[in-house]
């Protein structure tokens, strides 16, 4: 029986050891989407308890407690930071299977060197282990991002940010990690939501664009693109919920009236909302492309499904679910039509249903156009609900079997934790405990050259190209 969490962690065969301890292991971190704040990097953040770093802002473990039968009280309410330990602490043995088991201890280990067994009964233990911890030089958000192997950082921003705080991490000669700013545009998009016309204004004062029409937005939209590219940006991300937008091109043309009326207060109907976004992505996309940015879209997803804890703790808290509607066709139509206009950027695609898995690698392989010797159009790695043994190995196997997996982009932690970097590790493992295995059942050659090339590639240097990031 093996040794849980020892370092052949998830490495069933010989080749999939070393693969993973003589070429994955050791590679810098590119976490090219992520929610941690830049704030916090720019003020070098220090934590007052294990709560604050490990609980604050996680809704994948507030969904697994509250799955626990633990009160909301000790989850996002008043109850005090050991309390809140203590029930996470509780919640802990009974994870048996799901990730946040394997992570939780893999943060412990790397970040607090514990190697015990995290539940009720050790609760106090590691509460004062990684309380005195917490006090090192060495844990405070830049020097945990340093300790870390991580190279790059893209967070996510809305187009009204000052990025005053990327300037600041900029300017800082004793932090050699770049931290990189990404364009994320959905409240200008979302114009059938209440408030729309509000985050107009404030977009028109952001770029200093009176905002009158769709010509109008457009300008602002470019200028703010500009002042993003100057702080080094690389990519914008859309959040597109629970499908993909695409209204057919007899609607051309209608948005300039649609957005017009938005601003002055009236709500876009569904089929306006769909016509407005088409166009918007039309231009976005040519933007993009224009400057050599990637566009990643996320979508699947269904918001906010209980109204009674949205209107208590607000969006990201833990209520978004898995959409069950198919989004392929409208994705093909979108993606058809940028073709069409020479607008096609080099994309990502996430699909938070893993069942779309099988579509989306059909899907890429008919927009391959060159992108700089890599495929325009990528499946992204398993996303949210995904994010876990089973998923990560459904999407590379999806991958492998219908495109070329030797040129996927890898992973990233779609995190708020300055400590959730282990997932590269658990990625990294799952991807050569894979490979391994096709290798050992005679599936593709022992060739230590090409494998340790593929491996080397999807854990880093796929990233690197993809993006053209430049990293040291």
């Amino acid at each position: 029986m093996k040794t849980f969490l020892d370092e052949d962690f998830l490495l069933k065969t010989d080749t999939a050891k070393i693969l993973y301890h003589t070429y994955a292991e050791n590679l810098p971190i590119i976490d090219y989407h992520c929610h941690v704040s830049p704030k916090e990097i720019a003020e070098d953040k220090r934590y007052s308890t294990i709560t604050d770093l490990w609980l604050g802002g996680d809704h994948y473990k507030w969904r697994a407690m509250r799955s626990n039968g633990v009160d909301e009280s000790e989850i996002t309410g008043g109850a005090s930071d050991y309390e809140k330990f203590r029930a996470w602490a509780r919640t802990m043995p009974k994870l048996i299977g799901n990730p946040l088991y394997h992570w939780t201890h893999l943060e412990l280990k790397t970040y607090f060197g514990y190697e015990g067994i995290f539940s009720e009964e050790t609760c106090d233990a590691v509460w004062e282990l990684c309380n005195e911890a917490l006090k090192s030089p060495d844990m405070s958000a830049k020097r945990i991002i340093e300790r870390s192997n991580v190279k790059l950082i893209c967070t996510t921003d809305d187009p009204i940010d000052s990025l005053m705080y990327h300037k600041q991490i900029r300017e800082d000669p004793d932090f050699s990690v770049r931290v990189l700013p990404s364009f994320r545009p959905d409240k200008g998009l979302n114009i059938e939501r209440p408030g729309y016309a509000d985050y107009i204004a404030k977009l028109s004062e952001a770029a200093g664009v009176p905002i009158t029409d769709l010509e109008s937005l457009r300008g602002a939209y470019r200028n703010r693109l500009d002042y993003f590219g100057d702080l080094g940006c690389r990519n914008a991300d859309h959040g597109m919920d629970e499908g993909v937008p695409f209204a057919p091109e007899q609607f051309e043309g209608q948005a300039d009236a649609i957005f017009r009326k938005a601003i002055s207060g009236t709500p876009a109907t569904k089929e306006e909302m769909e016509i407005f976004k088409t166009e918007m992505m039309f231009f976005f996309a040519q933007e993009y492309k224009t400057r050599g940015w990637v566009m990643q879209l996320h979508f699947g997803v269904l918001r906010n499904v209980n109204p009674v804890m949205f209107q208590k703790l607000g969006p990201d808290t833990g209520f978004d679910i898995i959409g069950g509607r198919p989004c392929t066709t409208e994705i093909a139509q979108l993606l058809g039509a940028l073709t069409m206009r020479e607008s096609l950027p080099r994309t990502i695609l996430y699909s938070i249903n893993p069942s779309d898995n099988a579509a989306l690698d059909a899907l890429i392989g008919a927009f391959q156009e060159n992108a700089g010797g890599f495929p325009r159009v990528q499946h992204g790695s398993a996303w949210w609900f995904n994010d876990n043994r089973s998923g990560m190995r459904a999407q590379l196997i999806s991958l492998a079997n219908m495109s070329v997996l030797g040129n996927f982009v890898g992973m990233l932690t779609d995190s708020r934790s300055f400590i959730s970097y282990p997932r590269h590790e658990y990625f990294r493992r799952i991807l050569c405990d894979v490979i391994g295995d096709w290798v050992e059942r005679g599936e593709y050659p022992l060739d230590p050259e090409a494998l340790a090339q593929i491996v080397v590639d999807i854990c880093f240097n796929n990233t690197k190209d993809f993006f053209g990031f430049e990293v040291v």
